[in-house]
């Protein structure tokens, strides 16, 4: 089995996981407008991060965000589940027996944008561009860091990225390849030129001035579309042995993960390929769909998606649907692309663990035809839980990939 026993968190929200999950139960929003100088208003969440806690000024020569963001996710992660950089040796865990699994959609994208902009000023592109940009940076620097010498592997999944890290760390662990692993995503992609890409696709969620907060709206009658977000979260993943032999205190079991292609289109959603993820990761953790209690949905808020999303989950649950409490906490923290499956697998746990569901929020007048049991607390906080055992966390992805990953209490 797969124990969790550490978090960290770089998000929208703040690095402390309980005050983070706080947040979200009151329905407080970290989408704000962001670039004003764009000729059409784009909303998203950044991240509070101060990286003098982790980098000096000459260690920060070819990090891009991206990975400064994995760098502190992953220390804090380590710190939660009483580990060190020097720990493997003192917990009988060779570094060869340490693994790391990132997911990241973009790379450092900032590096690349400063790179593209000195160029067409006539200035001198840094010498350091491209280490900086590479899509594997956020992980080699978390191993180099920790002293982490077994798979130091990366996942270009579009916004399934964190959760495949997740999944396939997990796979690791049960084969007997690895005992720890430092596994989640990160990403920095707020940059005029990408927010613009993103608005080229007439997939970002539209607003009226002062109303950035609210616009992201999943499930509901008048959504419009998604906000990107930026941050970064890695969870420490042991198997059951290992976290039993150092006494570790564990959040919970990850129970189970199902992976599937829709082999159909780029960027629409198949409801037949999300039905498969879902069944293969019930399958695994050898529950029905009725032992699960809560799904923190993918819920990008696009007129499709949410559509699509709904009619898996009510294909899978059956009669059962009603049972299946839902939410997209996408409203409250924006879409963090290779980093939001780890950033809502680490929400799910915590909800699970904390009893408490976040709210799916700015959704008062709900969809017909995404017909679900929303959370929708008053004033739009969220709901306690009451015997909640299990819960999932999707994540489907441009490119047809579909993550799910299946959490239960110990």
């Amino acid at each position: 089995m797969v124990k969790i026993t550490g978090m960290g968190l770089i998000s929208p929200h703040g690095d402390d996981p309980l005050a983070v999950l706080a947040a979200l139960m009151r329905g407080e929003s970290a989408v704000q407008q962001v670039f004003p100088e764009l000729a059409k208003p784009a909303a998203a969440a950044t991240a509070p991060f101060e990286v003098s806690r982790w980098f000096t000024k000459l260690q920060l020569a070819g990090v891009d965000r991206v990975s400064q963001m994995a760098v502190a996710a992953a220390d804090l992660a380590l710190r939660d589940a009483g580990l060190s950089t020097d720990a493997p040796r003192v917990l009988n865990a060779a570094p060869e027996r340490m693994g790391i699994y990132c997911g990241c959609s973009m790379g450092g994208i900032s590096a690349l944008d400063f790179a593209y902009r000195s160029a067409w000023s006539g200035g001198r592109v840094p010498p350091l561009t491209v280490p900086a940009l590479m899509p594997n940076a956020p992980a080699a620097h978390v191993a180099m860091r920790n002293g982490v010498q077994g798979p130091v592997l990366s996942y270009t999944v579009a916004c399934a990225s964190g959760a495949v890290a997740l999944s396939e760390a997990a796979k690791a662990i049960r084969a007997g390849e690895i005992d720890v692993a430092i596994a989640g995503g990160s990403e920095a992609l707020l940059v005029p030129g990408v927010v613009m890409a993103w608005q080229a696709m007439q997939t970002l969620a539209h607003f009226e001035p002062g109303e950035a907060a609210r616009c992201c709206r999943p499930f509901a009658a008048e959504r419009s579309g998604f906000v990107l977000g930026e941050g970064a979260a890695f969870m420490i993943l042991e198997s059951a042995a290992h976290a039993r032999a150092r006494q570790a205190r564990v959040y919970a079991t990850l129970a189970g993960t199902g992976l599937s292609c829709d082999a159909s289109h780029l960027t629409k959603p198949d409801a037949a390929g999300q039905a498969r993820a879902l069944r293969a990761a019930l399958a695994q953790a050898d529950l029905a769909p009725a032992d699960i209690g809560y799904c923190n949905a993918h819920g990008t808020a696009t007129k499709t998606g949410d559509v699509v999303e709904a009619q898996a989950l009510r294909d899978v649950w059956g009669d059962a649907i009603d049972t299946l409490q839902v939410s997209s906490t996408k409203a409250l923290h924006g879409h963090l692309l290779g980093a939001t499956g780890a950033l809502e697998a680490a929400i799910t746990v915590l909800a699970l663990t904390q009893a408490q569901l976040p709210p799916n929020a700015h959704s008062e007048q709900a969809d017909p035809a995404c017909a679900l049991n929303l959370v929708r607390g008053p004033h739009g906080h969220g709901l306690p839980a009451t015997h909640l055992r299990a819960a999932i966390s999707n994540s489907f992805a441009f490119g047809g990939t579909n993550s799910v990953l299946v959490f239960t209490r110990d």
